[in-house]
């Protein structure tokens, strides 16, 4: 196979580990820059080599352009792999790295591009015949006509509630729902202030919002000639229009339905021409109608559970393409098997608005079993700050059906223990023990809806104080310790004072 001579991994926490395996598997040497305060994470340590980078904050560090190519050139890295967030969809960093003659292991700066605005990847997906919402581009002219209302008006099909949306945004940053006409004004002119904060791009646009709509997205892989996917995740149960547990394969869609969605999301990317790992997401009615929502053109957050169902590893395979092979992988060889469930591991107090949470890791046991997959960069005395995004890690569980799958990642949340950050794993819990999500009848409300049910028990101090000591007294480290400690009285035969 053509291959890189190093790659370097422009990330932190699992992902790095994940595209560290990676680069393993396909015996490429890696490399890794990092800050200061991940001197300590498992990537670092696992990296052939490894480069701190400065910045006026840690995440300034990683979003560094010319610092990252200045220690490409340095190592000698052929390529980069920029994981996800920070610098994965920027196209001015994938075009230095080619000014520099060095590979970015993703799609070209033209889909970056075009999939990276949203006012242009919904123009470009409606010309070529696929399903859009209804919507309004919030442009300058109309902002100055100070009648928002009268304009949506004039656009067939849009009406409230809507939704209005940062070209530019992502993460919900830039979002906000709008119910009325009063409120619409005010929406827009925040959403407005908030895109050019966060993306220094102001541009907004308006669509139609669907209260009990499922989101769906729609795995895609092309090398530049071809185009396959890989099924589809359902992503419905969001915080914040933040993900928390994604499953593959959506339980709404039937073999019909499921062609569907994944023919139009192909299509997406072929007229995009599009060339490594993608994402093409959907929001789905109960009317069985999708629409498309954006394309990711990056490894996404949850595509071990696509990994675990179909049997095949994405991030090597966005290695090969990068590096100017043909896909190694078959549109009818991709069938699906069991189902997976992913729930992400965040540093956050769920029963408290997912307000975050820092503190130091005092203690760390990882669940382990049969088709169970912990994705993480935990590690003991590390430091949980708010430099960076919550999530810790992903716990993965593969089984032959949904129902094996739910009580599986019950299990692993139970055995799961980290000391010294709170973290969501009772609230993931109790999602997949609620009865709508064991009968799938799950949507991007259910968070809002079923608040009361998912809210915090009670807690009774003395179950609690013999978890932890049940918690304690069971790890292989404390029966250790115990076993190397000294007997008082065993040296000194019947004599006692």
């Amino acid at each position: 196979m053509a291959r890189f001579n190093k790659v370097l991994i422009a990330n932190r926490g699992e992902i790095a580990l994940r595209v560290l395996r990676a680069l393993e598997k396909l015996e490429i040497p890696s490399a890794i820059v990092y800050h200061e305060s991940d001197r300590a994470s498992p990537a670092v340590r696992q990296a052939d080599e490894a480069v701190e980078i400065t910045g006026d904050s840690p995440s300034g560090a990683y979003l560094d352009i010319a610092q990252i190519v200045s220690v490409c050139k340095q190592l000698g890295a052929g390529a980069v792999h920029p994981g996800y967030g920070f610098l994965s969809e920027n196209a001015a960093f994938s075009r230095s790295l080619a000014d520099a003659g060095i590979a970015f292991i993703g799609p070209g700066v033209d889909a970056i591009e075009l999939m990276g605005d949203k006012i242009r990847s919904r123009e470009f997906v409606q010309q070529h015949g696929f399903p859009v919402p209804a919507s309004i581009i919030l442009d300058a002219s109309v902002f100055a006509d100070g009648d928002i209302a009268r304009a949506v008006e004039s656009v067939p099909g849009l009406a409230f509630p809507l939704v209005v949306k940062a070209s530019a945004g992502g993460g919900g940053k830039g979002m906000h729902i709008v119910n009325s006409p009063d409120e619409l004004e005010s929406a827009a002119r925040i959403a407005a202030s908030e895109a050019e904060k966060y993306f220094g791009d102001a541009r907004v646009y308006l669509e139609r919002f669907f209260p009990s709509a499922r989101h769906i997205e729609v795995q895609v892989l092309g090398d530049g000639k071809n185009v396959i996917h890989l099924g589809e995740r359902e992503c419905s149960i969001q915080r914040r229009f933040q993900k928390l547990i994604e499953e593959a394969p959506s339980p709404a869609l039937d073999a019909d339905k499921r062609r569907e969605i994944c023919e139009v999301a192909t299509g997406i990317a072929r007229a995009a021409n599009y060339s490594s790992a993608g994402t093409v997401e959907f929001l789905y009615t109960p009317e069985g109608e999708f629409f498309f929502l954006e394309m990711n053109t990056r490894i996404q957050v949850e595509h071990p559970v696509t990994e675990m169902v179909y049997g095949v590893d994405l991030v090597a395979e966005q290695i090969r393409v990068a590096a100017g092979e043909s896909l190694s992988l078959e549109q009818d060889a991709m069938v699906i098997n069991g189902h997976a469930i992913e729930c992400r591991i965040c540093a956050e107090d769920a029963f408290n608005g997912f307000t975050p949470e820092t503190g130091r890791v005092l203690f760390l046991k990882e669940p382990a079993g049969e088709g169970l997959r912990f994705d993480s960069g935990l590690h003991i005395d590390q430091q949980v700050t708010a430099s960076f995004d919550p999530m810790l890690a992903k716990l993965v569980v593969h089984a032959p059906t949904r129902e094996q799958a739910i009580q599986r990642s019950i299990a692993a949340l139970g055995e799961l223990v980290v000391l010294g950050v709170r973290l969501n794993t009772e609230y993931l819990a109790r999602v997949l023990q609620h009865p709508a999500f064991a009968s799938g009848d799950t949507d991007t409300a259910f968070v809002g809806v079923h608040g009361e049910a998912l809210a915090a028990a009670a807690v009774d101090k003395e179950q609690l104080q013999v978890a932890l000591a049940a918690a304690y007294l069971s790890d292989r480290g404390t029966r250790l310790l115990h076993a190397a400690t000294p007997e008082p009285y065993g040296a000194i035969g019947h004599w006692r004072n």
